[in-house]
């Protein structure tokens, strides 16, 4: 793991590994998945960076089945966590959706909120009441949960992003995996983005995110009225969605 130099709102510690280490140094056919070990996700992994932006967001959707079928977090889900923000800086995240203008960058970025969603305080918490130790040290959704500082820091450069797509997925993003303890003096800095999020978002799943961190971290916001219901199997680990929006 290295070190880079810091940049506003990004925590001190170490950065993400390189993808290519992440990639040569995972002993993927010892991890589960959804659907037995990980030995095909080197090469899925891989398509990501493809020039072809539908074999890339293909990739990404087929990576939320091996890794958050369900909405649930599997062994391999944090190295392939780590690889996805390895990857944001990468030129193929860059490549422009057809007939949207949008980089990939940003499904790249709404898979890692929906994947810290999967593992997030709201989550868990709910978990817990129906089996306790579920968060254990040790735990595979523990240890997940301790890698939210590092992928933060990899997700905070975006937050001011030129491309408007980008900046919101990454602030829901940094939104959800802020609930670490560890950013906490981060979250008014983030306040800014999730008022971003509020006032100029289409999707409701990400004002949702905002407007429960903005309480959560004790900001006065006006009640928003309800919020629509997304069934929870909606999200892009399960329905096969291929532009990988919201809602988690």
């Amino acid at each position: 793991m290295h070190h880079s130099r810091a940049h506003p709102g990004a925590p001190h510690g170490p950065d993400v590994p390189p993808y290519q280490v992440v990639l040569a140094e995972t002993d993927w056919d010892s991890l589960q998945t959804a659907f037995g070990t990980g030995g095909d996700l080197p090469g899925v992994l891989a398509r990501l960076l493809e020039p072809d932006p539908g074999v890339q967001v293909s990739a990404l959707s087929e990576l939320g089945e091996l890794v958050g079928h369900q909405s649930t977090v599997y062994e391999a889900t944090a190295p392939v966590a780590l690889y996805v923000a390895g990857i944001l800086t990468h030129p193929a995240a860059m490549t422009l959706r057809p007939y949207r203008d949008v980089p990939v960058r940003a499904a790249l970025l709404n898979w890692l909120a929906s994947t810290a969603y999967d593992a997030s305080d709201e989550v868990v918490g709910r978990t817990e009441r129906y089996f306790p130790g579920f968060l254990t040290p040790g735990t595979t959704v523990a240890a997940f949960r301790d890698l939210r500082p590092m992928l933060y820091r990899a997700v905070a450069p975006f937050l001011r992003d030129s491309h408007e797509d980008v900046r919101e997925a990454a602030a829901v993003a940094a939104l959800i995996l802020a609930e670490h303890p560890a950013l906490a003096e981060h979250r008014d800095h983030l306040a800014v983005h999730a008022r971003a999020v509020l006032d100029t978002s289409g999707h409701a799943p990400n004002r949702r995110v905002a407007h429960q961190a903005l309480e959560a971290w004790g900001h006065h916001v006006p009640d928003p009225g309800p919020f629509p219901e997304e069934p929870w199997d909606r999200g892009p680990h399960s329905d096969g969605r291929g532009d990988l929006e919201p809602p988690f």
